[in-house]
């Protein structure tokens, strides 16, 4: 079986090791979601990773409602986002752009509008804001109508991705966001041709996976899904009966990989009793599969020894520890991360984390 430090092939993309990056939002853009100077040197610091999915980006002022979150809309954001794929690609790393929908997860506050979702609904909880944390508030449902307007956005993104320079994109259908709200029955309560049978629900991610592989190509497209348990309010009454087929449509178009991010009982940031579908979906998929959520690298290893993973994406681990790659490599401690800095605007708890040679 391949180790953590063998290459593997995700697509067009030839990562020289399995241990990828995961999307972590970390606040360092502008207000106009325009990368900032300082997201050059935080993505440079980690290029060692095998392939680095960027932070969740968005596709439109509509979907994007996090503060400080980077955007790919505007020809000044794809603009910013290029010093940093020119960075990463100099290190010697590869980077693709997660482009990301929030759905019913935003305020009408940072978006300038009423939340679009599946259905009616809303989170519970807070949602961050420009002025603090406010009620998340009910969503609209989006019109049959505006189906074609939604693709258009992330064709739009699409194409600033590879204008900007990513290696590909990852379209973000997890997490309970905007795809998300459409596949889980908890959340989408339409009756039309994009609700009710399973074959509905997944109609979106399909339609959406399709317009974008059009544009990147199927082996630069990836998707990433996290079909089981409550995600952000967001859950099903039957996970295997809208993953295995939604799965199963990824893998006729070819995409580069698929990501799953599955927390398990003890998990550190969302946990759930509900079953891991990665023996299922590793049936189902025979495209590379990557693994994530709560991994270190004995148990990553183990996952790829097992045969269900190609490849482990780590998330809070890269925050404090930019060259992973090399502490897993010599079996050295990984440092802790401050919670309280993962969102500030910054360089500290961002870009002043040292690698093991300089800790040393």
């Amino acid at each position: 079986m391949p180790s953590l430090f063998d290459p593997v092939q995700l697509g067009a993309v030839h990562a020289p090791n399995r241990i990828l990056m995961a999307p972590l939002t970390r606040g360092r853009a502008t207000r106009e979601a325009v990368p900032t100077p300082m997201m050059v040197d935080y993505y440079r610091q980690r290029a060692g990773a095998g392939l680095i999915i960027s932070e969740a980006t968005g596709i439109s002022r509509e979907g994007l409602g996090w503060p400080y979150a980077p955007g790919l809309w505007t020809d000044a954001q794809a603009e910013g986002w290029r010093p940093v794929t020119d960075a990463v690609h100099a290190a010697g790393g590869r980077i693709v752009a997660q482009l990301w929908h929030m759905g019913r997860q935003v305020h009408s506050s940072v978006i300038g509008g009423q939340p679009v979702s599946s259905s009616a609904t809303a989170t519970d909880g807070m949602a961050h804001t420009y002025e603090g944390k406010q009620p998340f508030e009910v969503a609209r449902p989006l019109a049959l109508d505006e189906m074609p307007r939604l693709l258009d956005d992330y064709a739009l993104a699409t194409r600033n991705a590879l204008a900007a320079g990513f290696d590909g994109v990852q379209i973000h259908a997890a997490n309970g966001y905007l795809i998300d709200q459409f596949l889980r029955d908890g959340a989408n309560h339409r009756t039309d041709a994009y609700g009710g049978a399973p074959e509905n629900r997944i109609r979106l991610l399909r339609e959406v996976t399709e317009r974008v592989a059009s544009i990147a190509g199927a082996d630069r497209t990836a998707v990433r899904l996290s079909p089981n348990g409550d995600s952000q309010g967001v859950d099903d009454s039957d996970p295997p009966a809208v993953f295995i087929p939604a799965v199963r449509a990824l893998g006729e178009i070819g995409i580069a990989f698929l990501e799953l991010r599955e927390p398990g009982p003890e998990g550190s940031f969302g946990s759930t009793d509900v079953p891991r579908l990665s023996p299922l979906i590793r049936e189902a998929f025979t495209g590379p599969l990557v693994l994530n959520s709560d991994y270190g690298a004995a148990s990553a290893q183990a996952a790829l020894d097992s045969g269900v993973a190609d490849a482990i994406a780590f998330g809070r681990p890269y925050i404090a520890n930019p060259d992973l790659v090399d502490r897993f490599r010599a079996g050295a401690p990984i440092a802790p991360d401050d919670m309280k800095t993962w969102y500030s605007q910054g360089p500290e708890g961002y870009v002043d984390y040292p690698a093991l040679a300089q800790a040393a």
